[in-house]
């Protein structure tokens, strides 16, 4: 288990701020709007430099698969995924996120990340009485659990699992995906159920970075992101796109969780009626 904290500077060079743009409605505005913006905002980061950090715990665990499931620590715990029902295109395979691992039986054990980024509790409690710089804060706040994810991944790669150690990547080719491997996120496309965060809790205990978890499986603080991280040089990201009955209730009895429960936690992703 590997817990990390980092201060804001070594974060910075990380954040995407095309989603900082998007959260503030400047997608397609001047670029004169955007730099005021990131001006201010640059200003904030650098007053909390010191005194705030953002953190990250990571584990890695053998791993094998068995259908649409991933079991971890010889068996003792089960993952369950979800498989799309329609793929991307004609012709492409119905991914699922177990397809990365190796199988049971295959006779070679393969591993899985599993991880959690965050930021101090207190800075998002640290400008409730203004709400223009509290907006700034969260937003600055989600960007920073996001490219903690960023580092962690590029340290993951490089050294802590070390299946790319001679990886040489910019940011802006990181931003674009171009790293070896996958780390699909909680409530994502291709991961939507936030109650596998229950799960990932059990593996890493997510207290060890000040998160909790919520009966729904929500983290606070908000800015926070928890995932799977993949080594398989063919994984990559996908779309599950909408779920039908036989799909939940056969998740459902995989997950243990009531049928019912299970709807709330996937509402957005299953079938209209």
């Amino acid at each position: 288990m590997r817990r990390i904290v980092y201060n804001i500077s070594e974060i910075e060079p990380y954040i995407n701020w095309l989603y900082f743009y998007h959260a503030w409605g400047l997608s397609g505005k001047p670029r004169e709007e955007k730099e005021k913006l990131k001006a201010e905002a640059l200003d904030m980061l650098h007053s909390w430099e010191g005194e705030y950090h953002t953190y990250a715990l990571f584990g890695l665990f053998e791993a094998n698969s068995k259908g649409d499931d991933i079991w971890l620590e010889g068996q003792k715990v089960r993952f369950p995924m979800l498989r799309q029902q329609h793929p991307a295109a004609q012709g492409e395979p119905n991914l699922c996120l177990a397809d990365f691992i190796r199988p049971l039986g295959s006779g070679i054990t393969d591993r899985l990340g599993i991880f959690c980024t965050t930021v101090d509790g207190g800075l998002e409690k640290k400008y409730r009485s203004d709400d223009y710089l509290n907006m700034m804060a969260q937003t600055l706040c989600d960007r920073l659990a996001e490219a903690t994810a960023e580092k962690l991944h590029e340290e993951v790669r490089r050294s802590i699992w070390g299946y790319a150690p001679d990886e040489q990547l910019s940011i802006e080719d990181q931003h674009l995906e171009r790293y070896q491997g996958i780390r699909p996120a909680i409530g994502y496309p291709s991961l939507p159920d936030t109650s596998a965060n229950f799960i990932i809790d059990q593996l890493i205990d997510m207290s060890q970075v000040g998160i909790r978890l919520t009966t729904s499986g929500m983290m606070t603080p908000h800015a926070s992101v928890s995932g799977l991280m993949f080594a398989h040089p063919k994984s990559r990201y996908f779309e599950l796109g909408r779920i039908g009955d036989d799909q939940l209730r056969d998740y459902a009895q995989r997950r243990g969780v009531p049928v019912q429960a299970m709807k709330t936690y996937l509402q957005s992703s299953l079938i209209k009626k």
